[in-house]
């Protein structure tokens, strides 16, 4: 037997008891909250870059540097704590890392100028990525094949509901108050979330199951992952395909705003009916996963990124307006929901004792991807959606073709709790 074969064997006994009932409901709740930290920390107050710009003298790419940071520091937290929740539980790096968002949050609030506000959001993302990367790993303590991607789905539809309603709120709030609010807002939600994962969420890695601390360990791990080639395909192509979405956020505010004269509250409402379909496409993933090999939704999933991205490319050139833009970013957006299940459970299914660490790299691409694409799209002004186009269409096909040169039909490890159910999806 393999090495990897052996190290992935994990005895049943060892394997968290899955929560069942109204146990089942309070983890799909507080771990999809956990999952929403990068929606939560970059959507709400996407209404409001626009002023934020104005109110702290900055231009518009400027502006955006602040959500580059914030995607640089989940990128470079989940590296961080990923590992940490190898060695130490789930629990403990959580809730220290929400602590550390709540205080980033509050300084964010009372920041004086926009290169203050880019240092704290670098450290506001770092905090909140324990939230996304543990939530991850949790989800494969205690869940394993087909009944992973369901739940993965389920998350979707928790953490797509951020989406929608974050913007939404955003709008709103400025009509109450200033950019400066929604971040108070923001630091009480989160708040609320610590109280919630303090009190509902058990820890789900037990002291047997922990790997040692020691730094060669943790890098011993990541070498081995990222030598994995199907696991680098999955990783590296949901990365692609995420950062060809926070292209459209960093940019869409501008392109909507200023160049076709949408009102803050009309592009949350924009905003909030692409995060619908996220959280819709994940549900309908959750119907086929059982059907249809995780695989072969992806695929699908990603093909369906690929024309969206030509199709917006197309609408932008030919000058058709928002008739032809807003359908094209729709199917851009929605399919993440159907991306991100099948990516991640097949990335992480044959890592189930380092998935801290495997969880850690593929947010890490997500987060790294979509630090680098973001300001790009702003690099010819706010006058132009070319630059945005040109952006998520490079990245659409580039996830389309890492899928078919890395990740598709790779061979499964014959201990992956995947294997035998692919095989008889795919009719092997």
């Amino acid at each position: 037997m393999s090495r990897s074969s052996v190290e992935d064997t994990e005895p049943s006994t060892q394997r968290t008891e899955p929560a069942r009932g109204w146990r089942y409901i309070l983890l799909i709740v507080i771990l999809g909250s956990l999952s929403a930290f990068g929606p939560l920390s970059i959507d709400m107050y996407l209404p409001a870059l626009p002023l934020l710009s104005q109110d702290l003298g900055a231009s518009a790419s400027e502006a955006q540097l602040t959500l580059s940071a914030c995607l640089v520091g989940l990128a470079l937290g989940q590296i961080l704590a990923g590992p940490l929740s190898d060695s130490f539980g789930r629990r403990r790096p959580l809730l220290i890392g929400l602590l550390a968002y709540i205080l980033a949050s509050l300084c964010c609030a009372v920041a004086p100028s926009i290169t203050l506000l880019i240092g704290l959001r670098l450290i506001q993302g770092m905090a909140g990525a324990a939230g996304i990367v543990i939530a991850r790993a949790t989800v494969r303590d205690k869940y394993s094949g087909i009944l992973m991607a369901r739940f993965f789905s389920m998350l979707m539809l928790v953490s797509g509901i951020a989406p929608i309603a974050a913007p939404l709120i955003g709008g709103l709030l400025l009509r109450l108050t200033t950019w400066r609010g929604i971040f108070l807002f923001l630091t009480l939600l989160v708040v609320l979330i610590w109280l919630a994962a303090l009190l509902g969420l058990p820890e789900s890695l037990p002291p047997e199951r922990r790997q040692s601390g020691k730094l060669e360990t943790t890098l011993g791990t990541f070498r081995r992952l990222l030598t994995d080639r199907s696991f680098l395909g999955y990783a590296l192509s949901c990365g692609l395909s995420a950062a060809a979405m926070f292209a459209y956020i960093s940019g869409s505010p501008f392109v909507t705003q200023d160049i076709y004269g949408l009102s803050p509250q009309a592009f949350s409402l924009v905003f909030g009916t692409n995060a619908l379909g996220i959280a819709i496409m994940g549900q309908i993933n959750g119907r086929l996963v059982g059907r249809i090999a995780p695989r072969k939704l992806l695929a699908g999933a990603l093909t369906a990124v690929a024309v969206g991205s030509g199709g917006l490319f197309l609408a932008v050139i030919s000058g058709v307006g928002l008739i032809g833009i807003l359908p094209a970013l729709f199917v851009v957006v929605a399919s993440q929901g159907m991306v991100f299940p099948n990516a991640a459970t097949l990335a992480l299914t044959d890592h189930p004792r380092e998935a801290g660490s495997a969880a850690a790299l593929v947010g890490l691409l997500q987060f790294v991807l979509g630090a680098i694409a973001s300001p790009l799209v702003g690099i010819a002004g706010s006058q132009t959606a070319l630059p945005m186009a040109s952006v998520i269409g490079v990245l659409g096909f580039s996830a389309l073709l890492t899928f078919w040169l890395l990740g598709r039909r790779q061979p499964l490890n014959a201990a992956s709790s995947l294997a035998p159910e692919i095989e008889r999806l795919e009719g092997r």
